[in-house]
């Protein structure tokens, strides 16, 4: 069967639809199971409850930019493999967004309020990034998941070490960004300037302190 060509409106609802599931609704997810299942739900302290459901807030935040970073990027990146490899990475980040947000769901929370704010920024970037050219897209996205990664080793030193349901997330978690950030630069990503690091890490920082509290 031949693949169909979509006009610019059908790209239009279909993105609509994907910002839509992402912070409203409920992403298509991958086959893989969450990894959180079988381990036991620890008995946590008032403090170390609230301490955990605001690591996986601010997560939670991050996989929403994430997949609008991945979404931006596919509309605009010049190469069909380019796309596909960011297709592929944007459906095993929706696994995050949905494991993150039963996790905080199970601890008694919300997920954070400016998620569409997030989500809408990150599309942005993602598109700016895709246009400028595919390897400096990848390399946007892999030093994306390499500051990413800084954070999920901060919070896995921070969060209860009981919590063991919350740990097994954060940890496939890092898995999975560690082979995106591979990916990207094996296909053709570029290391970016220092200023540019510098911004996302600034960008970075706003958002993780707000989602930590809304």
């Amino acid at each position: 069967m031949a693949n169909r060509n979509y006009t610019p409106f059908d790209q239009l609802l279909m993105n609509l639809d994907h910002g839509l599931r992402t912070v409203f609704g409920k992403p298509v997810v991958s086959e893989r199971p969450n990894p959180a299942d079988g381990a036991t739900e620890a008995e946590l302290s008032d403090e170390e409850r609230q301490l955990a459901v605001r690591l996986m807030r601010i997560n939670h935040a991050g996989e929403v930019a994430a997949q609008a970073l991945y979404q931006g990027q596919a509309l605009t990146a010049k190469l069909p493999d380019v796309r596909d490899k960011m297709e592929r990475a944007a459906l095993e980040e929706n696994d995050h967004l949905e494991w993150c947000e039963r996790r905080v769901t199970e601890l008694g929370s919300h997920t954070s309020l400016l998620n569409p704010l997030w989500y809408g920024g990150s599309l942005a970037m993602g598109a700016l990034a895709g246009k400028v050219g595919d390897k400096w897209s990848l390399g946007f996205v892999a030093e994306t998941e390499r500051q990413v990664i800084s954070h999920l080793e901060e919070h896995l030193e921070q969060i209860p070490e009981k919590d063991l349901r919350s740990r097994k997330i954060l940890e496939q978690m890092k898995e999975d960004e560690t082979h995106h950030g591979h990916m990207a630069m094996e296909a053709g990503g570029v290391d970016l300037p220092a200023p540019i690091k510098a911004m996302m890490q600034l960008t970075s920082k706003v958002m993780t302190k707000t989602a930590y509290w809304l």
